[in-house]
């Protein structure tokens, strides 16, 4: 297949837009922003031909490519978000391209105190040889993902340029928020028309996801005993001493996110606040199947209680609040989605690695709601930091699996 790849171009283009989404923000999205990104998307498209390319008053993007062939082909979507994450800056990305890797340490220029070291990143010894693209050290770089909106783009416009490769209609979606966990709040799934999705947002060069954490939040709502601390002997019963003892008492080396790995759950305080009088406590609860999560929230309400038995005049209380469910459980129900991935993947010439999300995307919440949408590979790595990193290569070997997806399909259909 001879692509004249654009993804590079494209990926360089993008992460100059500073897209991070805000958790605090009360609106949607969460910063205006994401649009400027997303009206630059749609002006693209519509160069591409892609002629109903519109942005919507939520940020959502979302083209037609036309089926060109006349079997009847499930419409099949391709999506990515446009936000990158609050954890670290995304103000003027400098993106800088290290080409024809061969090992050697990163030292990225704007602070040379951040270094890409082979032996911190293992995923680059893949990489001898490669052009590999990382920010200068203040910002993160927004492969995250970027590289999957350029992706997408890149062979969207090859499909677009090329009607003698037959594909039945295709959607493109991008998202504002998901980093935020609200990617997917109000997409209308009837505008969008898709029969199943792939949101390309993984990692590793050949990677596929169609399983995710489940996730519950749980809040610990503490009333303790105020009193004046001048007079507060055998009165006061400090909420905030109590939550700190809750949080103390947690296990140590299992059941959090620094003791886990695989398909092993956790229980995760993400924040705490609180006076004498009360105190709050958020956690987490992640774990790949739904009846472990409340073994993991029955654990947490007797560490609790423990700690509350040396507090007479103090009380907790628990809200629990489900967050998300394991896609698996409505992707495993269409197994063409998967197995056409997968071949995707080989006829791209790549070895295909079938892993698991320790985390959610929009992918999950997307599945719940009528669209099984698993996870391919973007090239993504380090993300969330300031030693993000994406190689030119893997983003165009994502392109390739894209475009043999949308062959896939109309072939088997």
């Amino acid at each position: 297949m001879n692509i004249q790849h654009t993804v590079k171009e494209r990926f360089l283009k993008y992460v100059k837009f500073d897209t991070q989404s805000d958790h605090s923000s009360l609106t949607f999205p969460s910063t205006a922003k994401q649009k400027i990104l997303g009206q630059e998307l749609v002006k693209e498209l519509l160069e591409m031909g892609i002629t109903d390319a519109s942005i919507d008053d939520f940020g959502y993007v979302i083209g037609t490519i036309p089926a060109n062939t006349s079997k009847k082909v499930a419409v099949i979507c391709f999506c990515s978000h446009m936000d990158t994450s609050p954890d670290c800056s995304g103000e003027n990305v400098k993106p800088i391209v290290h080409k024809n890797y061969q090992g050697e340490d990163l030292v990225l220029p704007d602070d040379e105190t951040v270094v890409l070291r082979l032996h911190e990143h293992p995923d680059l010894q893949a990489q001898i040889g490669n052009d590999i693209i990382t920010a200068s050290g203040t910002t993160l770089l927004g492969a995250d993902n970027k590289a999957g909106i350029a992706e997408i783009m890149d062979a969207a416009n090859f499909l677009m340029q090329n009607p003698h490769i037959k594909h039945g209609e295709i959607k493109v979606l991008f998202t504002p928020d998901e980093e935020i966990g609200r990617g997917v709040d109000h997409l209308d799934l009837k505008k969008l028309g898709a029969d199943f999705g792939y949101t390309i947002d993984g990692e590793t060069l050949g990677s596929f996801e169609d399983e995710t954490f489940s996730a519950d939040g749980m809040q610990v709502n503490i009333k303790g005993q105020s009193a004046h601390p001048g007079f507060a002997k055998g009165k006061m019963e400090s909420a905030i001493k109590i939550a700190g003892e809750i949080i103390a008492a947690l296990p140590k080396n299992r059941l959090s996110p620094e003791s886990t790995a695989d398909k092993e759950g956790f229980v995760h305080p993400v924040n705490i606040s609180g006076q004498v009088e009360e105190a709050l406590i958020d956690f987490i609860i992640r774990d790949f199947e739904d009846h472990k999560l409340h073994e993991h929230e029955k654990e947490l309400k007797n560490i609790c209680e423990n700690v509350l038995k040396n507090y007479p005049n103090a009380s907790v209380a628990y809200r629990i609040s489900e967050q998300y469910r394991n896609m698996k459980q409505v992707i495993a129900q269409h197994p063409q989605v998967s197995a056409f991935a997968l071949l995707a993947i080989e006829r791209a010439g790549i070895s295909p690695k079938k892993q698991s999300i320790r985390g959610g995307t929009d992918g999950s919440r997307l599945s719940f709601m009528g669209l099984p949408c698993p996870n391919l590979f973007a090239g993504e790595h380090a993300f969330h930091s300031k030693q993000e990193w994406v190689s030119v290569q893997d983003m165009e070997a994502a392109v390739r699996t894209i475009v043999n997806l949308a062959m896939i399909w109309e072939e088997r259909a």
